[in-house]
């Protein structure tokens, strides 16, 4: 539970300087913007402001940064990289990864992938992550000679809340308060807004951007519209609106590299008389020098035709070949290719706000995004050249620190508009899905639906929160339950339950449920311990409209069924009391309707497919219409005793 506020606690009115940070899967940087403009913070004057996300534990202490990396091939099991890839997630998640590191990463509490040192120590990715972190405070402590305590700190876009908190907790375990989490593509898109030269042209008006980032663990894409104050406007708000997101959160330069690995691995197995496949088979040292030797070939390849490859396999053997452009080309090609389908989702999304409009510019993030095949496709798929005048490694850190500016009261006149990447709901009776808070919903958001039970008696009430597109609960992802519990015994439909989505500036989900009559309140903050691939949002989207018009038949006959029940019930009840009082065609009537909407409820029950809806709902129309002599009779008996 959070800390209550006090008035001191609140963004703007603190003298302390709040930073903003790239907590990234390759490199991490640290930046603040002040009056001299946002720049990154190296802590020294010969000091590399980029630090590898690189953490060795050894006996002595933790080492973190470029002598971790460098060194890494000789430690391989103390000398954790690429830890975001595990934040939040279970290890069933971060499977397809563990072929490829050289530490060991064992399930720790809820299935959550956890660190495991030879020493017997384990880890969670928030304490790993959190070594980065202080490295990253002390830096901007010794360049700005006072206490660094406060930060935005960058996330990907399609990061679910349960690596959201994850980051907040790092920084917490760090010593650092996590003032806000920004998505990395939006923090790009403030640094392209604000410090550029793009604050100088209030003449060029409102513009449509993309930002493909993609990093060394994620790839985001976002279309934002930028919003400059008109030029005579003094005390102006630019507007930085993000229109729709869309992502995976296992794509990245990892994966160049994990591809690349398995291609020479496979070439050394066969030298050594292995199976060319079973990359698990050669010792971990050699797999971590595979991996160095693999990032050092993705990065000359990005301006050369060629990079050899000399690798001593011992007993005089030496592996020896050249990687050439085409063949990393070939690799990276399909991955791409799995970005820019998830450009066009993006696209299709912020169609409606676009207005048919162009892409006017389009930024590129993450070291990845230097490879040349990679900026020729995502500029011919937006049909604009690609911004690059923002170095890509360093364009979120200076992003962040924009934002950081802003609700340090530093920066006035900009506002920020964020999305939800996906839908949010809750279940239903029959396994429906009622979606309280749409995808590409601006955050923060917060939306209220009514609900009541379905059977006589209940006094628990279990909530399931859903996240998905489809309109059944078995379709989506469940991101967490919770129960409310003491409900006074009450009739079927008589509690009035309220429940509430709230969707924070961070995209963190809290739920909170009450039952109305009797006062009874439950929350939960939701943290799932899995992430969204691409491949399960794709699947998410193209089967929601795969399947759009079964999907909103079964959610109809759902609801049919379960309202039908709560009438049948309470007319039924009527009728046994009353039925004597009405007149013999008004009786049989009603009885007929009431046996014809069991038999609408008992067939839809077993199969959902084998009734027509709207006869179903004629069905139900009819019996309603026929009972309501019955009702007024209850009426003037009710009146009657009293």
């Amino acid at each position: 539970m959070a800390d209550p506020k006090t008035p001191h606690d609140e963004p703007g009115t603190r003298t302390d300087p709040i930073v903003g940070i790239d907590l990234g899967t390759t490199n991490s940087l640290v930046a603040i913007s002040d009056e001299r403009g946002p720049r990154v913070l190296a802590g020294a004057p010969d000091a590399d402001p980029m630090v590898p996300s690189a953490v060795r534990f050894d006996g002595a202490g933790v080492i973190v940064g470029q002598i971790a990396l460098d060194e890494a091939p000789a430690h391989p099991r103390t000398t954790v990289t690429s830890v975001k890839r595990l934040m939040g997630r279970s290890i069933e998640d971060v499977r397809p990864d563990l072929r490829y590191l050289g530490y060991e990463v064992q399930a720790g509490p809820n299935r959550t992938a956890r660190v495991a040192l030879p020493d017997g120590r384990v880890l969670s990715p928030e304490a790993v992550s959190a070594e980065i972190l202080k490295d990253l405070k002390h830096r901007a402590e010794a360049e700005l000679g006072v206490p660094v305590q406060r930060a935005v700190v960058t996330v990907p876009a399609y990061f679910d809340d349960a690596q959201r908190q994850a980051t907040r907790n790092a920084g917490r375990i760090a010593g650092l308060e996590v003032v806000r989490i920004v998505n990395e593509p939006t923090a790009a898109a403030l640094a392209y807004g604000i410090g550029t030269e793009r604050t100088a042209d209030r003449n060029a008006g409102p513009q449509t951007v993309a930002v493909y980032d993609l990093g060394g663990g994620t790839f985001d894409i976002s279309i934002l519209r930028l919003t400059p104050a008109a030029p005579d406007t003094a005390g102006g708000t630019d507007f930085f609106q993000v229109l729709a997101t869309a992502g995976d959160t296992r794509l990245g330069g990892d994966d160049i590299d994990h591809a690349i690995v398995s291609l020479l691995a496979g070439e050394i197995g066969v030298q050594i008389g292995r199976d060319a496949n079973a990359l698990e088979s050669l010792p971990v040292e050699t797999r971590r020098a595979l991996l160095s030797f693999a990032r050092g070939i993705k990065h000359r390849l990005s301006d050369a035709d060629a990079a050899p490859v000399e690798i001593a396999l011992g007993e005089g053997r030496v592996y020896r070949r050249s990687v050439t452009r085409a063949e990393i080309e070939a690799i990276v090609g399909p991955l791409v290719e799995r970005s820019l389908k998830a450009c066009e989702r993006a696209m299709r999304d912020a169609a409606r706000a676009m207005k048919d409009q162009a892409i006017d510019a389009v930024i590129l993030v993450g070291g990845s995004t230097r490879i040349p095949l990679v900026r020729e496709r995502v500029g011919a798929f937006f049909g604009v050249e690609p911004y690059t005048a923002l170095d890509p490694d360093r364009v979120v850190a200076l992003g962040a620190a924009v934002q950081a500016s802003i609700l340090s009261g530093e920066r006035k006149g900009s506002l920020l508009l964020d999305v939800i990447p996906l839908s949010l709901g809750v279940e239903t009776v029959g396994g429906a899905v009622a979606k309280l808070i749409v995808r590409n919903s601006p955050v923060p958001a917060r939306a209220m639906e009514r609900f009541s039970t379905s059977v006589d008696g209940q006094t628990n009430i279990k909530l399931n929160i859903l996240q998905g597109e489809r309109e059944m609960a078995a379709d989506c992802r469940s991101l967490g339950v919770f129960e409310l519990k003491g409900i006074p015994p009450m009739p079927a439909g008589i509690p009035k339950l309220e429940v509430t989505f709230l969707v924070d500036a961070n995209g963190v989900l809290r739920v909170s449920a009450v039952e109305q009559r009797s006062g009874k309140r439950a929350g939960i903050q939701i943290v799932p311990n899995h992430g969204l691939t691409e491949d399960e949002v794709e699947r998410i989207e193209a089967e929601s409209l795969t399947h759009a018009r079964d999907d909103m038949q079964q959610h109809r006959v759902v609801d049919l069924i379960t309202n039908s029940k709560l009438d049948l019930k309470w007319i039924g009840e009527r009728f046994e009391r009353f039925a004597d009082r009405l007149e013999p065609a008004d009786r049989a009537a009603l009885a007929e309707s009431i046996e014809t909407l069991k038999g609408f409820v008992a067939r839809a029950e077993a199969d959902w497919r084998s009734v027509d809806a709207n006869a179903f709902y004629s069905a139900k129309t009819t019996m309603d219409n026929a009972s309501v002599r019955l009702q007024e009779v209850g009426i003037a008996d009710s009146l009657r005793d009293e």
